[in-house]
């Protein structure tokens, strides 16, 4: 039986299992995003399991998710459809010693929705395969230096990327390096920095999209640029990859480049990436070639049968349903309902709703217009005694509109707090507790 949501959320369990994570697992979690430094001090709920838009944590207490799987799952939890590949493939055994049929299947289902590219290789992670295409990248130009957008939050766990982050610890400086950064949206600036390592950029790699849609011209002028430099264009489309549509967003702007990569989405919570692109490229990482071999992806666990099933079974019914329009109409039903009542309360420029409908991000600023994790705080605490889950407002199709006014519901009443506490210009006293940290700093 679902626990009622009151004010003072109460958490014994959770808070027993959190310790016992700590003790076990650096950081308490598998993803530092998922960390309970995320959320209110002892208020971060651990899951018992999940169904369609809702899960339950160990204490009872049901809450709507949103941004489920840091945005992997957008179909809802156990969808019947991709159970039910799952669960055909388990049957007949996950792991051969030579490729399964499934492989070769799933490629298919994979270039025919994805039309862009002409091969693909499949992983579990993202990062392996955004890796993979630097190293592709690096090997087809020759070319050492990485570029990537300073304006989008993560590529890999990977040297390459996390040597730009704060947490660079155990990282070599010439690793660094190698990889230099340009802006979104800014091609003189893109061109101004391939002119200064002039033939030494092996690719640009960025998010086509996140939460503003490209300038007028942008993705073609990337495109154009790599082809000038003799770079590797690299899409991530982690995030855009179906939420943007079935094709990405390649597949929305119309602009095709070298590689891409998927992920996310693609399994609907279960571990299966994808790295796409170019035949002549993709193929240097095959054995159809009289050149130097790239080892380009090569996972025990890679082509697990069920997970390639999955990702069939989700890209069938994104086609077939039309999952992304969905998810569209609902994000704009929550980002118009939250907009609404965070101006009827008087935060409307404090609490921000950004991004693409399904892609919904919120930034709280305090009384200055400033961003600030004491106001998130704050935010995310009345969300949580709502019982929203909402580290985001990334939706998934398995929401409905009950859903999406209980939300609405419930971010008005804590607009009420948020209010309160601009007026006191100090949300200190409705904390109850630390804030809660950005993922990618220095010291813990």
């Amino acid at each position: 039986m679902d626990t009622q949501h009151t004010a003072e959320l109460l958490l014994p369990r959770s808070r027993t299992a959190n310790e016992r994570l700590h003790a076990l697992i650096p950081g308490g979690a598998h993803t530092y995003a998922k960390g309970d430094d995320q959320y209110p001090e002892d208020l971060a709920p651990v899951i018992s399991h999940g169904r369609g838009a809702h899960v339950w944590d160990i204490d009872g207490n049901r809450y709507i998710e949103y941004g489920s799987g840091l945005r992997s799952v957008s179909l809802g939890h156990a969808h019947p459809r991709v159970i039910e590949a799952v669960r055909r493939e388990l049957d007949r055994g996950s792991n051969f010693v030579r490729p399964s049929i499934v492989e070769v299947e799933a490629a298919e289902r994979f270039l025919a929705t994805v039309p862009t590219a002409e091969m693909v290789k499949f992983a579990k992670n993202g990062s392996d395969a955004t890796t993979a295409a630097v190293r592709l990248a690096r090997a087809a130009t020759g070319r050492s230096r990485v570029a990537l957008c300073a304006d989008h939050p993560f590529f890999s766990v990977d040297d390459w990327f996390i040597g730009t982050t704060p947490m660079s610890a155990g990282i070599p400086a010439s690793t660094n390096e190698l990889t230099v950064a340009f802006p979104y949206g800014d091609l003189g600036a893109t061109e101004e920095l391939l002119t200064r390592y002039q033939d030494e950029v092996a690719c640009l790699i960025l998010e086509p999209a996140t939460h503003t849609e490209p300038p007028p011209g942008y993705l073609a002028g990337l495109r154009a640029l790599a082809d000038r430099h003799g770079c590797v264009l690299i899409f991530d489309e982690m995030i855009t990859g179906f939420r943007w549509s079935e094709a990405g967003a390649q597949g929305l702007y119309g602009v095709v480049p070298d590689l891409s990569t998927f992920g996310k989405a693609l399994g609907n919570g279960c571990a299966v990436s994808a790295l796409a692109g170019r035949r002549d490229l993709m193929e240097l990482g095959g054995l159809r070639h009289s050149g130097d071999r790239v080892f380009l992806l090569s996972t025990t666990h890679g082509a697990e049968t069920h997970s390639l099933a999955a990702a069939m079974a989700v890209q069938s019914t994104y086609v077939e349903e039309g999952v992304t329009a969905r998810l569209h109409s609902l994000g704009e039903r929550l980002a118009a309902g939250v907009r609404d009542v965070a101006a009827g309360m008087g935060v409307g420029e404090h609490l921000v709703v950004r991004g693409r409908p399904s892609n919904l991000v919120f930034a709280t600023l305090d009384e200055h217009g400033q961003p600030s994790q004491q106001y998130r705080t704050l935010f995310l605490r009345r969300l949580l005694a709502g019982g929203v889950l909402a580290p985001s407002f990334v939706v998934s199709s398995a929401l409905d509109d009950a859903d999406i006014d209980r939300t609405v519901e419930v971010v008005a009443q804590a607009c009420a707090v948020y209010r309160k506490a601009l007026d006191a210009a100090d949300p200190t006293p409705w904390l109850a507790g630390r804030p809660v940290k950005p993922v990618f700093r220095r010291l813990a």
